[in-house]
């Protein structure tokens, strides 16, 4: 009974991480496939470059709702809110639906947003941290995989630092793992200098002319 519980919740979870809102929205309003334009991904990076800021916005909001909710409500449904390391582990689960979504043949984001989800959930000060990171490393080199993966460090870091169990180190160790593991394009650009950085706001711009590279 126990192993159908982990099973059940966990797939849910996973169901609910694979929504593919950046797919849907750029689908919707531009009649596109977000996967042929810019760099492929399906996040909201890539949706401002291929429908504009405002669906980028929509999508980065939904996508932290995803994690959001697989802890706040969907881990307390099957075990004791006392509990600490099931709601991550549905975190964890959520976030792996978005980075490989059975819906597009496992071929789905980088998980940033969905990890900020699941981290204001789980932990409000390493999620408040680790934006504040990301944004000091976004507005100082202008690379948004760069932020990615500075604020992803945070959080082994910070689980060390707030005396947190092993488990959850453990299992918050994957969500930085899983950011490391969908960045690899990006790390790879990063070394050849090719990376796309994104230009200082300017009017009369088109999304797609606010990345260099």
């Amino acid at each position: 009974m126990e192993t159908f519980r982990w099973i059940l919740a966990l797939g849910i979870c996973y169901l609910i991480g694979s929504i593919p809102t950046g797919f849907w929205v750029v689908k919707c309003l531009k009649h596109t496939d977000i996967r042929t334009v810019g760099s492929g991904n399906i996040g909201a990076t890539n949706t401002a470059r291929a429908a504009g800021p405002w669906a980028a916005l929509f999508v980065f909001i939904v996508d932290v709702a995803k994690g959001f909710l697989a802890v706040a409500l969907i881990a307390p449904w099957f075990w004791d809110p006392s509990e600490t390391l099931s709601p991550v582990l549905c975190g964890l689960a959520t976030v792996m639906g978005h980075d490989f979504p059975v819906w597009l043949r496992f071929a789905g984001g980088k998980g940033v947003a969905t990890t900020i989800g699941v981290l204001l959930a789980s932990w409000p000060s390493i999620a408040v941290i680790s934006i504040g990171v990301w944004l000091i490393c976004f507005l100082i080199w202008r690379y948004v995989s760069v932020g990615s993966l500075a604020a992803s460090l945070v959080i082994p870091i910070g689980l060390m630092l707030l005396h947190r169990s092993w488990a959850e180190w453990v299992a918050g160790s994957g969500l930085t793992l899983l950011m490391i593991i969908r960045h690899r394009s990006n790390i790879a650009r990063l070394l050849k200098g090719q990376e796309h950085r994104v230009q200082r706001l300017q009017r009369h711009k088109e999304p797609s002319e606010l990345f260099e590279g």
